[in-house]
């Protein structure tokens, strides 16, 4: 199938999913509120094969050391399916499917599929990498951008983490746990009983970020937007906690957000 734009509707939500953009959602709007940022670089991206920077580009696969594309100098950051274009699987009202394949410059042919799945009060993200051969390490994630006023205030951002890793100067934890700090963050926690994270506009909307994996990147050093990212591991975490997908086990993982209307 194609990768044109796809429009997703639940009574009056509206979801907008750009396979060819890096299979991004451009837009989510509830009722008359877009929930994320606008503009190509933006809305929400899926992180695959791994999530958040590569300290300079280069991980263990095995014996091998694996270099890939410095796109954020000095690391390479965010993985490699949002910078091309995702096919569509499958379609309907309220849910699509998208696939990627998996090639140069990441070393292993694998697919990945995104399910997207809309309803009145929630989106689920099922996000699966399968190998077609080679054993290699992983990471998934989502990287959105929920606006930061939707109104006359600011978002508040309530979660409670049971660990902060510290970050280092080069913004790569440095494999030290600490107490969670107060904002701005650019930062990694850990939520050992699974990702639950409250984004609330006062007066308007509720919104919880929820996963079962346990890992949250949280990201509110920019005036517009803030981030809420789960992923199955940390930066740097082909090099420091790798995930392996084989041929009989795929790394599988997802996010559902659910809102309410105050």
């Amino acid at each position: 199938m194609s990768n044109e734009d796809i429009t997703l509707t639940a009574g009056d939500v509206t979801l907008h999913l750009h396979p060819g953009n890096g299979g991004r959602i451009a837009g989510l709007e509830v009722g008359s509120l877009q929930l994320l940022r606008q503009g190509d670089r933006f809305g929400c991206f899926p992180m695959v094969p791994w999530c958040g920077r590569i300290r300079d580009g280069r991980f263990r696969d095995g014996a091998t050391t694996v270099q890939m594309p410095l796109n954020s100098p000095p690391h390479a950051i965010h993985g490699t399916a949002r910078d091309g274009a995702w096919r569509t699987a499958r379609v309907s009202a309220s849910e699509a499917v998208i696939t990627r394949e998996l090639g140069a410059p990441w070393p292993h042919p694998a697919r990945v599929t995104h399910d997207v799945r809309l309803t009145e009060d929630s989106l689920t993200l099922t996000m699966g990498v399968e190998t077609y051969d080679d054993s290699f390490p992983a990471q998934i994630g989502w990287h959105p951008w929920f606006n930061r006023n939707l109104g006359d205030q600011d978002v508040q951002v309530d979660f409670s983490p049971a660990w902060q890793e510290e970050r280092g100067a080069d913004h790569l934890p440095t494999g030290n746990r600490i107490d969670p700090k107060p904002g701005p963050w650019d930062d990694c926690f850990g939520m050992p009983d699974g990702v639950d994270v409250t984004l609330t506009w006062p007066g308007l909307l509720e919104l919880k970020v929820a996963s079962r994996e346990q890992w949250v990147v949280v990201y509110d050093e920019q005036r517009e937007a803030v981030c809420v990212e789960p992923q199955t591991g940390p930066p740097n975490g082909l090099n420091t906690l790798p995930r392996l997908v084989t041929p009989l086990e795929p790394l599988e993982a997802a996010t559902t957000w659910t809102w309410t209307r105050l």
